[in-house]
């Protein structure tokens, strides 16, 4: 297996994705679309997860489909990107038909960014205006690391951010990940420059080091008082005609790459989230083979996603935590 060409979410063919971020409040909004609706699905296995319109995914409802999905900073605050999204695909036009109205389907969720060193003390909530800006950049290509909803993240021990990576499958199917990556935990091991997610590296995507030379038993100190600042929000495309159903199987499954890139992860402070965005372009031939290799496939793309949003991050004036590259070069 491979990486698509871009080796990016965007590798699914008509997904979009764009960014926006606040420099100074460091936070930001990545929203990923589509050049017509997807099926979309949601599994979420953090212990504080913020979120809009995930009832909405399940299997059993009225709606299958999605026009945008949102990840965003501000904690709940952030909740409003999604608004701004929903605004502006209905003045385009586009929507679920309810009667004659366009109604937006536009999921969201958010990460923890609050207290990160950045200004907060706005007069005005700034993400409905960092939803449109990101809505209206989507296109095939996109910054990672400190851009978008992963501008002002941080996990354990650095900077966290925006991460993405893709697979081609044997089957022929294209599987896409895309990350938030605000962890409680840490993305490397211990104190060294290596990744957790290394053995799922393909090239030197997130620096090609090879394993770290220990694996101590514990690297996490769960007294740190800024532990609760945390969430990994992430959306799995792929090109798979696939139902409600078995993308919110999909969604289960991904959580694999989670607990794979971060130690520790799906703790009761970390909302963490994943979303699956299907567009339908290639059939299943084989259901049940299919769906198990997407599974996998998702797992896989997911965790060097998280491990290339962390490496790609970049240092800031008053940041907290270092990026990868000031402590390790």
């Amino acid at each position: 297996m491979k990486p698509g060409a871009r080796n990016l979410i965007t590798d699914v063919t008509g997904v979009l994705v764009g960014n926006a971020e606040n420099h100074r409040v460091k936070t930001g909004v990545t929203v990923l679309t589509a050049t017509r609706p997807f099926t979309a699905a949601v599994h979420v296995m953090g212990g504080a997860p913020g979120t809009r319109e995930t009832d909405a995914l399940a299997p059993d409802r009225l709606v299958q489909q999605a026009d945008a999905l949102v990840l965003a900073g501000g904690s709940a605050l952030g909740l409003s990107a999604a608004s701004g999204v929903a605004d502006t695909l209905r003045a385009n036009g586009r929507g679920f038909d309810a009667g004659g109205q366009k109604v937006p389907i536009v999921p969201a969720a958010i990460l923890f960014d609050l207290t990160n060193g950045g200004d907060k003390d706005w007069a005005e909530n700034p993400y409905s205006a960092l939803g449109i800006e990101a809505l209206e950049s989507a296109g095939p290509d996109f910054h990672l690391g400190t851009a978008g909803a992963g501008t002002g993240a941080t996990t354990a021990n650095l900077k966290g951010g925006l991460g993405s990576s893709s697979l081609v499958l044997p089957g022929g199917h294209t599987v896409g990940a895309l990350a938030a990556v605000n962890a409680l935990g840490s993305a490397t091991v211990g104190d060294t420059k290596h990744f957790w997610a290394t053995p799922f590296e393909i090239g030197d995507e997130f620096g090609g080091f090879g394993p770290a030379p220990v694996y101590p038993q514990s690297t996490f100190d769960s007294k740190r008082t800024h532990s609760r600042e945390a969430t990994t929000i992430a959306i799995v495309a792929t090109d798979a005609d696939l139902t409600q159903a078995q993308a919110t199987r999909l969604a289960v499954a991904a959580h694999d790459g989670i607990a794979r890139a971060l130690v520790p992860s799906h703790t009761p402070f970390d909302g963490d989230l994943v979303f699956v965005a299907a567009t339908g372009e290639k059939p299943l031939d084989d259901p049940a083979a299919d769906t198990l290799a997407l599974g996998h496939g998702a797992a896989l793309t997911l965790s060097r996603a998280i491990a290339r949003g962390v490496y790609s991050s970049a240092s800031a004036l008053h940041d907290r935590l270092p990026g990868w590259s000031e402590r390790f070069g």
